[in-house]
């Protein structure tokens, strides 16, 4: 049985990749074209051509298509075997023996793999690190994978204070329980959640129908996303400052930032690496 296996039958990791398989099978071209457009809108690019982009835990392979139908060379890996699969299904779909996209299986937590990747213009991880149980280590980790001068585009949990407390509590017994609890807190948190986004919507003077067809502002599915974060364990999270302040000490500079405004979910942030001093 793999490291990975293990982690599953004993409640210590959840079934990312089995939640995007799920996911697949509703993937369009309209969640494509708004993945590609969130990528483009936070980078601040209108293209990657002559560009190389790492996808460090690539989950559904959805960002890793947006990168590479925006011309990067794009090389991706996740620790998870079926989020490994569900990359790799989407280069069967999109770029079968494109030779511009490298799919593999490996851990962010793993130096040596690191260490054989090179450098790249664009290294992405949204979501990821915060779910390793070694947060920190592997932010540290995937700083050297960019080029001097290159961009970092992270997305981490945002720390609650109690909140934070409250939902390790219900990540750990989603992941402990048996298949009747995991059905019951999907079931009942996605009621709940989908009744606070339609209030939220009708309170904002917005059509709530249009979040329900399904598309996020990152051609996600609100379903997925819903059961992505009650059972995303292991998890981590940090403030913006807390973010900001290490990437600060090692040698790299904010240039976007979207945060949650103190609410649940990730605070997005692109670094530009720091060019080395003139000689």
């Amino acid at each position: 049985m793999t490291s990975h296996a293990k982690e599953l039958q004993a409640g210590e990791r959840f079934a990312f990749g089995a939640n995007w398989r799920r996911f697949l099978s509703v993937l369009n071209e309209e969640r494509i074209e708004e993945a590609t457009a969130s990528l483009k809108r936070m980078l601040n690019v209108e293209s990657l051509h002559g560009k190389s982009f790492l996808d460090v835990g690539s989950g559904s392979g959805l960002f890793s298509l947006a990168a590479r139908r925006l011309g990067a060379r794009v090389h991706s890996f996740d620790y998870d075997p079926d989020s490994f699969a569900c990359t790799m299904e989407l280069k069967r779909r999109y770029f079968l023996e494109d030779v511009n996209w490298v799919i593999e299986q490996g851990s962010v937590l793993d130096r040596d793999y690191l260490s054989q990747l090179g450098q790249f213009d664009v290294v992405y991880s949204w979501g990821v690190l915060h779910h390793t149980g070694q947060m920190w280590t592997a932010i540290e980790n995937v700083l050297p994978l960019v080029k001097n001068g290159g961009i970092l585009f992270v997305a981490i949990y945002n720390a609650q204070l109690f909140l934070s407390t409250y939902w390790t509590v219900v990540k750990r017994s989603y992941n402990r329980g048996g298949a009747v609890v995991r059905r019951v807190l999907d079931v009942g948190y996605f009621a709940f959640f989908s009744s606070a986004l339609f209030v939220a919507d009708v309170c904002r003077a917005r059509n709530p129908f249009v979040r329900y067809r399904g598309t996020g502002s990152r051609g996600m599915s609100v379903y997925h996303d819903v059961v992505d974060w009650i059972g995303g364990w292991p998890f981590e999270v940090a403030t913006p400052e807390e973010c900001f302040r290490f990437m600060k000490r090692h040698g790299f500079d904010l240039e976007e930032l979207v945060t949650c405004r103190g609410g649940h979910g990730c605070n997005e942030f692109v670094f530009r690496k720091r060019l080395p001093p003139a000689p």
